[in-house]
C-alpha cells in the first residue's frame, strides 16, 4: 500500500531480527492482517546468532570438554586429548548457524504481510526510513538494531588488521599465538576458547582488574585459574601495533602505572574492547530520535524513545547487552506499544554469566554497592566453597578456590545481589535470580528448600546459611585464599 508522495505504508516497521521479533509475532497472532516490514542490514537472526551468544557458545562447549579431559587423571580416568580439530570445531558451528539463519530467513520471505528487506536502512524524517530506492513509513515503528565490536584508535591497528568476536567466527586455521586487546567478557571466553584449541594466549586489559565488572575476589580468582593456560596482562594500553617479519604482529603497550613499555608478538590480533552502538547509520537524529553521547539510543523507562511511537530495546539502548535482557525488553514494548499496558523495565536483578573455565556469574548488586545503598551496618554476605561440599569433593575440587557469594540486606534477608566462580555457576545462579523475582525476594526459602544432596546446588544454600556481617566475609577470603579486599 502507498501513501502520498509514494511512500510505502506499514503497519508496524522493525529494524532488527532479534529479539525484536517476538514483537512482530505477536502482533500478527492478534493482527493477522497488518502489514510489517523487517529491515536487517546483516544475517537474519540478530547479533546473539549469527555472531553472538549462540556460536560462541557452541565453540566454548568444545573448549569445556578438552579442560574436563585435562582435569580426568586426577580422578583416576587415564585420558589425553590427542588432538583438536580446529577446522572441525569451527565448521560444526558454523553448519548449525547456517541451518537456524536459513530457517529465519525463509520464514522472514514467506509469512504472509511480512515486507523482508536484507539492506542497510536510514531515517529520512519522522517515521520515515529509506531503503536502497524505496522509501517506506509507519507510525509504529521499533529499534533492535543491535551493536557493533568496538575498535579503539591504536596507531597502526588498522592497516595491520585484526579479528573481532564477529570475524574470528570464520577463522579457518587456527592462529598459534594471539593477542587479545581487552580485558572483559568477550577476551575471556574467546581466550579460553583459542587456548583451549591449542593458540599460546596473551590477554591485554587495560582495566586494572581483569572482569572489571565483577566482583574483585571473583575477578581474581578467575585471572588465577585462566593464566594456567594463557598470559594475563592488566592496567596496560596497547599504543601501537606494526608488522614484524614473517607475517608476525608486534604490539607496544603500556603499563598505566608505570609506563613502561611492553612488546609482545603474535600471528593474530583479536580487538574484544567491547562493543557500540549502531545507531550513526540509521540517522536517528533525523527522525527526532534522542540518542546519548555514545550513541545509544535513549527510552524512557516503557522503552519509548523521543519520538511518540518509535521505540527501543536489547542493545540498541546500550543497557545490559545480554539476549534475556532483549528478550525481556521485547515483552515491555509489547505490553506498551501494543496492549497500551504502561509497564515499567525493572532491571534490579539481570543475571549474566561468563562461560569460561571457570565460569562466573553474577546478578543484582556488587557488594561496594549495596553497602553504599544500604550501609555497612544492613548488609549481610554469605558464601560457601566448592571444595566444602560433598559433590565438589566428588568433582575433585580442592586446590581451585570456586566459591558462591550471597549479599542480603540484614532486616528483612532481602537478596541484593549474589555473584559465583566455578563449575556451573551460569546454572546455579538461578536458584538466586529466581528468589529475585517474586514476594519479598528473600534468601530464606533457599534455607527452607530441601536441596538434593550430595548436589552441587547445596553450596548456594550453605553459602546463605553462613551470612555474616561484611568485616567476617573478608576474614574468610584473607584466610582462605589469601585475598585482601
Amino acid at each position: 500500500m502507498y501513501g502520498v508522495f509514494g511512500l510505502r505504508l506499514f503497519d508496524l516497521i522493525v529494524v532488527g531480527t532479534g529479539s525484536v521479533m517476538e514483537v512482530v509475532n505477536a502482533v500478527l497472532q492478534e493482527n493477522p492482517h497488518w502489514r510489517v516490514a523487517v529491515i536487517d542490514k546483516d544475517e537474519p537472526g540478530g547479533i546473539c546468532l549469527t555472531r553472538g551468544c549462540i556460536p560462541s557458545k557452541i565453540l566454548l562447549y568444545s573448549a569445556e570438554v578438552v579442560r574436563t579431559v585435562e582435569r580426568a587423571g586426577m580422578l583416576g580416568v587415564d585420558v589425553d586429548v590427542k588432538r583438536v580439530d580446529f577446522g572441525r570445531v569451527m565448521e560444526r558451528m558454523r553448519r548449525l548457524i547456517s541451518n537456524e539463519i536459513n530457517m529465519i530467513r525463509q520464514g522472514l520471505t514467506h509469512t504472509k504481510n511480512v515486507s523482508y528487506f536484507p539492506a542497510p536502512a536510514e531515517f529520512t524524517g519522522p517515521y520515515t526510513l529509506k531503503i536502497g530506492d524505496e522509501t517506506i513509513t509507519s507510525r509504529f515503528i521499533i529499534l533492535g538494531a543491535g551493536s557493533k565490536p568496538s575498535i579503539p584508535p591504536i596507531k597502526g591497528l588498522g592497516e595491520v588488521g585484526y579479528l573481532t568476536s564477529d570475524t574470528v567466527l570464520e577463522l579457518k586455521q587456527l592462529p598459534e599465538t594471539v593477542a587479545v586487546i581487552g580485558g572483559g567478557y568477550i577476551s575471556a571466553e574467546y581466550g579460553h576458547f583459542l587456548s583451549a584449541m591449542g593458540s599460546r594466549v596473551m590477554i591485554i586489559g587495560r582495566n586494572r582488574q581483569f572482569l572489571p565488572d565483577e566482583e574483585p575476589e571473583v575477578s581474581a580468582i578467575a585471572k588465577m585459574e585462566l593464566e594456567k593456560h594463557m598470559t594475563i596482562l592488566t592496567n596496560h594500553e596497547v599504543r601501537e601495533v606494526s608488522r614484524a617479519k614473517n607475517g608476525i604482529k608486534r604490539l607496544v603497550a603500556v603499563n598505566r602505572a608505570t609506563g613502561e613499555e611492553f612488546k609482545v608478538e603474535a600471528h593474530e590480533i583479536l580487538v574484544a574492547s567491547g562493543r557500540t552502538s549502531n545507531s550513526d547509520v540509521l540517522h536517528p537524529e533525523r527522525a527526532g530520535i534522542r540518542t546519548d553521547r555514545e550513541g545509544w539510543i535513549v527510552t524512557n523507562e516503557f522503552l519509548e524513545t523521543s519520538q511518540p511511537g518509535v521505540w527501543a530495546l536489547g542493545d540498541a539502548t546500550g543497557r545490559f547487552p545480554f539476549k534475556h535482557k532483549a528478550n525481556y525488553d521485547a515483552q515491555i514494548v509489547y505490553y506498551n506499544a501494543v496492549l497500551k499496558r504502561g509497564v515499567k523495565a525493572d532491571y534490579h536483578a539481570v543475571p549474566h554469566a561468563v562461560f569460561m573455565y571457570p565460569e562466573v556469574a553474577s546478578v543484582g548488586l556488587r557488594e561496594k554497592e549495596a553497602i553504599q545503598q544500604y550501609g555497612e551496618d544492613m548488609v549481610l554476605i554469605g558464601s560457601h566453597r566448592y571444595a566444602d561440599t560433598a559433590k565438589g569433593e566428588a568433582m575433585g575440587i580442592k586446590d581451585e578456590n570456586y566459591f558462591v557469594k550471597v549479599i542480603v540486606s540484614k532486616d528483612s534477608l532481602k537478596i541484593l545481589g549474589a555473584h559465583i566462580v566455578g563449575p556451573f555457576a551460569s546454572t546455579l545462579i538461578q536458584e538466586v535470580v529466581n528468589l529475585m523475582y517474586v514476594g519479598e525476594q528473600s534468601a530464606q526459602p533457599v534455607l527452607q528448600a530441601m536441596h538434593i544432596h550430595p548436589a552441587l546446588s547445596e553450596v548456594v544454600q550453605k553459602a546463605v546459611d553462613a551470612l555474616a556481617p561484611p568485616d567476617v566475609y573478608h576474614h574468610m577470603l584473607e584466610h582462605h585464599f589469601g585475598l585482601k579486599i
